[in-house]
């Protein structure tokens, strides 16, 4: 079966694991067995501890009544989210070229300095053991 598709579960087979586990059976072990998330093991369980068998008789698909969510989003709610991240990018910007500037004064600064004798010229005394 492909992989993120619903599959549909007989009446008996739902009725056969909910048995399974209120025997005792191990939840796990039937999760593997038959490739069944354990939440809706534990499902069907509480339906047919419910309802007994006619508890798992149950319509595929949302229960009447439960709207779905809205999918779309009004424009003006768009607009104003890109206008707020339009500005916070300025923000950033201004930022950016406030620490850029910092760092060129530095660095100019740096360079005008005089550079320092460097260092490891020849020894002044002889190692030990010469």
């Amino acid at each position: 079966m492909a992989p993120g598709r619903p599959r549909r579960h007989s009446h008996e087979f739902r009725v056969e694991i909910a048995q399974r586990m209120l025997n005792g059976e191990c939840v796990k072990a039937l999760s593997d067995q038959y490739g069944l998330p354990r939440s809706m093991m534990y499902r069907w369980r509480d339906w047919y501890r419910k309802g007994g068998p006619e508890g798992l008789q149950r319509p595929i698909g949302r229960p009447p009544g439960r709207a779905s969510k809205p999918t779309t989003i009004a424009k003006s709610s768009v607009e104003e989210t890109l206008r707020r991240r339009v500005a916070e990018l300025e923000r950033t910007i201004g930022r950016q070229s406030v620490e850029i500037d910092f760092f060129k004064g530095v660095f100019k600064r740096l360079e005008a300095q005089p550079k320092a004798p460097r260092r490891g010229g020849a020894a002044s005394t002889r190692r030990s053991g010469e």
